[in-house]
């Protein structure tokens, strides 16, 4: 237990001692074009990733990545919706997708020195969410935008970090920004939350399991329809990837109808 307090430590030591540099190189680079800022920022959260692995054990594997690549290589807009369980997978899933990325996220988040600021500097879709009906039309506008640009949408459909086997409704907005621009929705599971559990300072050792799932049309269903098959998918994969026990009972989607968000 000591072993793993020190490492965890060390890993949030570094993580500090680097983002500094890396957020000042982006200052440098605000005269640039977004594409190369992006570039340029995205080498943090890939160091990140890398160096979780090294100094506190958190190995990962990542399955479906034929479906990018092959979405990568057309002009399919795409919206990813991934499960949230921690930050590891804010910083894995750049990495591995072939086009620039803009996250859906709390305005708060540009507040935090350093990170934050440099993260304010990417476009992306930072929303006030104590302003819900104003944060609904940003992403609506200017996801449309972002989509238009090239870019891929990511919008976790739980809206916030979930607890390792907590079921959390999922919300609609994805689905319904899908279905205004015509985009499909990709599914992903992560149980990353068995080595960096929410809001826990520890960092354990273990696999981490990135699963990217086939991309669901839009076209045709309601925004209710379209969340509960991305939420059937991710929920199904996690019984499949995750640690046994975690999950005791096959997934079981909810007779209630999503509400609005």
């Amino acid at each position: 237990m000591i072993l793993t307090f020190l490492r965890s430590l060390l890993y949030m030591i570094v993580l500090v001692v680097t983002v500094i540099p890396y957020a000042t190189m982006l200052t440098l680079f605000i005269v640039t074009p977004v594409r190369v800022r992006y570039r340029v920022a995205v080498q943090w959260p890939r160091f990140a990733v890398w160096s979780g692995r090294w100094i506190c054990g958190m190995r990962y594997e990542v399955r479906g990545l034929d479906v990018i690549e092959r979405l990568g290589a057309s002009d399919t807009k795409v919206i990813l919706a991934p499960k949230h369980q921690s930050a590891w997978e804010t910083c894995a899933i750049p990495q591995y997708v072939p086009r620039e990325i803009c996250y859906v996220y709390k305005r708060e988040l540009n507040w935090v020195p350093f990170f934050g600021w440099g993260l304010a500097q990417l476009r992306m879709i930072h929303i006030n969410r104590a302003k819900r009906a104003e944060a609904l039309e940003q992403v609506a506008r200017q996801g449309a935008q972002r989509l238009a640009e090239g870019r891929w949408i990511v919008l976790f459909p739980e809206g916030t970090r979930t607890s390792v086997g907590a079921r959390t409704r999922y919300k609609a907005g994805a689905a319904r920004l899908a279905i205004q621009t015509g985009a499909v929705m990709v599914p992903i599971a992560v149980n990353s939350g068995e080595c960096w559990p929410r809001q826990a300072f520890i960092k354990k050792p273990g696999k981490i399991i990135l699963s990217f799932g086939e991309p669901i049309a839009s076209q045709g269903k309601t925004a209710e329809q379209l969340t509960a098959e991305v939420e059937t998918w991710i929920e199904t994969e996690m019984r499949r990837i995750s640690s046994p026990g975690i999950y005791t009972e096959p997934f079981v989607p909810d007779t209630n109808p999503t509400p609005p968000s």
